[in-house]
């Protein structure tokens, strides 16, 4: 086997900056190449690194969910993403939320900190660069929104399982654009310190807003672009299309709370969650959307508590590129077709900016591993991260990226009640990850 003393790895983002690092520490000498601020995508604006587009959220830090069991491990592995994400907190009850301007500068940073790390601002747009060739390794952590020309290249690697879906982003208000004697400060339940601001509103007030939602105007879609959505980033309207309650019974949930006006549960809640330290902005969090800007300036504003919002972001719809991974992929995220190769993020088939990043840490760690002259075996698959790169390796008929989840994970052996089943599953997934940790000798961190 060749020694690794040289990598290239083409993308910026969670992935890729949780790639280089890994490697970096380990000795081998490491190219970043970040198209920006040269090129963007559709749906980036800023030049920095690890640049959050959707959400400011990490979702979950409850380690009885999958997401916040994942997030442990890779605390426990050193984790970059997690490292700053912490140092870049702002409040959202359970949620690992981040102020995401100074979460990317702080990658930057420490990026460009790293001495085995050199950032270069240069588009790759090919599988078969010469900068990739003439490296000792080659990761491709382009990310969902990969270039049309490396896209290109990667459909020709792959052929016919190269696959594509859309995702879409919610809008950002200005705080002080809010009408807080209508928007309340709460959390459900009242657990937590309330860091969510709510909009109530009554039945009169949500089916207005749901036929405003059935009527307006999308942006379109390209003709030859088949919109397949992926289902835990639904645009609201195509929620709302499926019946007149569906976002009642989904984002728009009530439970939990009492509207402060009246004594009374509202018949649907809009939440809005800090996008910064200084809660200058907020995301209408579950409204995600690929209506016309106008559109929907118009029909957010129907909210109670919105009524003069000011559109700091509007929501908006992009292509997400990703392989059928169980077919495309080795266990060590290599391309079959082209091993010289890896991939890594959810470019890969994982969902999520906690899973992307864990797909690069892992990558890292594998690479890491070999230029040590060591193997890495895999995290058994009752562990989150096991379960998430079991989900790469694992065949299907129609194969979607997936968030990590329980439902990825081997069924419990014990019989427990449903409100129990989730710790279990996380208690379980703890001692097995805790052996495996202690059973790899000379982890490098």
């Amino acid at each position: 086997m060749t020694a690794l003393v040289t990598a290239a790895i083409a993308g910026g983002g969670l992935a890729g900056c949780e790639c280089a690092r890994r490697l970096a520490r380990a000795g081998v000498s490491v190219t970043l190449y970040e198209m920006k601020p040269q090129t963007y995508s559709p749906a980036h604006t800023s030049p920095d690194l690890a640049e959050l587009v959707c959400s400011n959220s990490l979702r979950s830090d409850d380690i009885a969910s999958g997401v916040g069991l994942l997030k442990q491990e890779m605390r426990e592995l050193d984790s970059l993403v997690m490292q700053v994400a912490e140092a870049t907190r702002v409040p959202a009850g359970k949620a690992l939320a981040v102020d995401r301007e100074l979460f990317a500068r702080r990658m930057t940073e420490a990026m460009e900190a790293e001495p085995n790390i050199s950032v270069v601002r240069r588009e790759i747009s090919s599988i078969h660069a010469p900068e990739l060739a003439a490296a000792d390794v080659a990761v491709v952590a382009a990310g969902p929104l990969a270039s049309e020309s490396l896209a290109a290249s990667l459909a020709e690697v792959v052929g016919s399982r190269h696959l594509y879906f859309y995702d879409a982003i919610a809008p950002i208000i200005a705080a002080e654009s809010i009408d807080t004697s209508i928007a309340f400060q709460g959390s459900r339940y009242d657990e937590g310190e309330g860091d969510y601001l709510n909009c109530p509103m009554n039945r009169e007030e949500y089916e207005a807003f749901h036929a405003a939602l059935l009527a307006a105007e999308k942006a379109p879609t390209h003709e030859f672009e088949k919109e397949v959505h992926f289902e835990g980033c639904m645009p609201i309207e195509a929620l709302a299309e499926r019946g007149e309650r569906t976002l009642v019974f989904g984002p728009f949930k009530p439970v939990g709370f009492t509207d402060p006006r009246t004594g009374q549960r509202p018949y649907a809640i809009v939440q809005l969650r800090a996008e910064n330290l200084n809660r200058t902005a907020y995301n209408l969090v579950g409204c995600q959307t690929k209506l016309k800007y106008g559109e929907q300036e118009r029909v957010f504003r129907m909210i109670p508590g919105l009524a003069n919002a000011e559109f700091v972001r509007h929501g908006s719809m992009h292509r997400n590129t990703y392989v059928n991974a169980p077919l495309v992929l080795a266990d060590d995220l290599a391309l079959r077709p082209h091993r010289h190769v890896h991939l890594a993020g959810q470019i890969t088939g994982v969902e999520g900016y906690v899973e992307s990043a864990a797909c690069g840490l892992w990558l890292g760690m594998v690479l890491a591993a070999r230029a040590l002259g060591r193997n890495l075996p895999q995290p058994p698959v009752d562990t989150a991260l096991g379960a998430l790169l079991h989900h790469l390796r694992t065949p299907a008929k129609n194969f979607q990226p997936s968030n990590v989840n329980f439902g990825l994970m081997p069924e419990l052996t014990q019989r427990a009640k449903k409100r129990d089943r989730k710790a279990l599953y996380a208690e379980r997934a703890r001692a097995s990850f805790a052996t495996w940790l202690e059973g790899v000798p000379g982890l490098e961190k």
